[in-house]
């Protein structure tokens, strides 16, 4: 009898494992990077580390794609959703046509954009409140500035960027009404996010005009913001990831934007069979936007500036800051 339930014990233990196994294989996450690639220590490689946190905490590989050009999303979604990939994880606001476009060629597949809204029954639209984390980045940004000049170098003039400048104002005017705020936009095309040579040029100009802070929003054109900023003995300020330790002592904090935690729960969502569509929102409150403190900069931020930020980031939380979202007025009132 024993014999006998020992068998049936084992008999389940390997219709479980083979049922775990054949959902494993069911599952076939993929993630799409946008121009300036994985490693661009900013947007895309936080939509890379998401990836490979699911990957090590399920053993579930994904596929992914590098674009290298506008007409490859497209091409990447198709490729992808025809080989059964779900859910497809794209990263940028540029890829909004495209998405609209193959979601609605294969509604069984699962679809994910992070920085736009396209409303499909089957695509979640992922989008932060930039703004309130470059608030409170301007918050420090003024209370570090010994110049009272701060500057901002954004990647591709558009509307979204305009959005990480605007809040970065407001913290830095809610500081120091008369602080002196320098502005550049990198460029007009998608080039704009992969130039680093151009961002250490604006960092240094900025610099030349003193400003002893800048804030980057510029991708892979930040990583030259910040070695020139460092390389001046100034403080940068780093985005979408940590970048406190690309230069320690030298970037003051990063806007940290938590697309790797968007990428993780939408191939979480889809394998435990709770995907929903539609738009999330992510800001202080739920955790989507923050500054950064970690060893490379804590010496950096004082005790006062961490009490200022703090309160700052609690009233925004409760509603009794409200910064500026320039998405929905595309006006800067600070």
């Amino acid at each position: 009898m024993k014999q006998i339930v020992l068998g049936l014990m084992a008999a389940t233990a390997l219709s479980v494992a083979g049922l775990s196994a054949a959902s494993a294989a069911d599952e076939k996450p993929a993630v799409i990077y946008d121009l300036g690639g994985k490693f661009d220590k900013s947007f895309n490689e936080a939509a890379y580390d998401g990836a490979e946190k699911y990957k090590a905490d399920t053993g579930i590989a994904y596929r992914e794609f590098e674009i290298q050009n506008e007409a490859q999303r497209e091409q990447a979604l198709r490729k992808f959703a025809q080989d059964g990939n779900s859910p497809i994880v794209i990263a940028g606001f540029s890829a909004a046509a495209a998405i609209e476009k193959v979601a609605g060629e294969f509604p069984d597949a699962k679809f994910v954009i992070i920085d736009a809204v396209v409303d499909k029954p089957n695509v979640r639209s992922v989008v932060f409140k930039d703004e309130e984390g470059s608030y409170l980045v301007g918050l420090l940004g003024a209370m570090a500035s010994k110049s009272g000049t701060v500057g901002f170098v954004g990647g591709m003039d558009v509307p979204l960027i305009r959005k990480f400048a605007c809040g970065y104002v407001g913290g830095v005017k809610a500081t120091n009404k008369d602080a002196k705020i320098i502005q550049n936009m990198t460029g007009d095309t998608p080039a704009a996010w992969n130039d680093p040579a151009k961002g250490s040029e604006i960092a240094k100009s900025q610099m030349d005009q003193g400003a002893d802070v800048i804030f980057h929003a510029a991708g892979g054109t930040g990583i030259g913001v910040l070695q020139a900023v460092a390389d001046a003995g100034k403080l940068g300020i780093g985005v979408d990831s940590n970048q406190n330790g690309l230069h320690p002592g030298h970037v003051l904090t990063s806007m940290v934007k938590r697309v790797d935690v968007a990428v993780y729960n939408a191939f979480k969502d889809v394998a435990d069979g709770k995907f929903t569509a539609g738009t999330q929102i992510l800001g202080l409150k739920e955790d989507g936007v923050d500054y950064a403190v970690d060893e490379n900069n804590e010496k950096l931020i004082s005790p006062e500036m961490k009490k200022a930020a703090e309160a700052a980031k609690a009233d925004i939380i409760a509603g009794k800051i409200t910064v500026h979202d320039y998405m929905t007025d595309n006006k800067c009132p600070y």
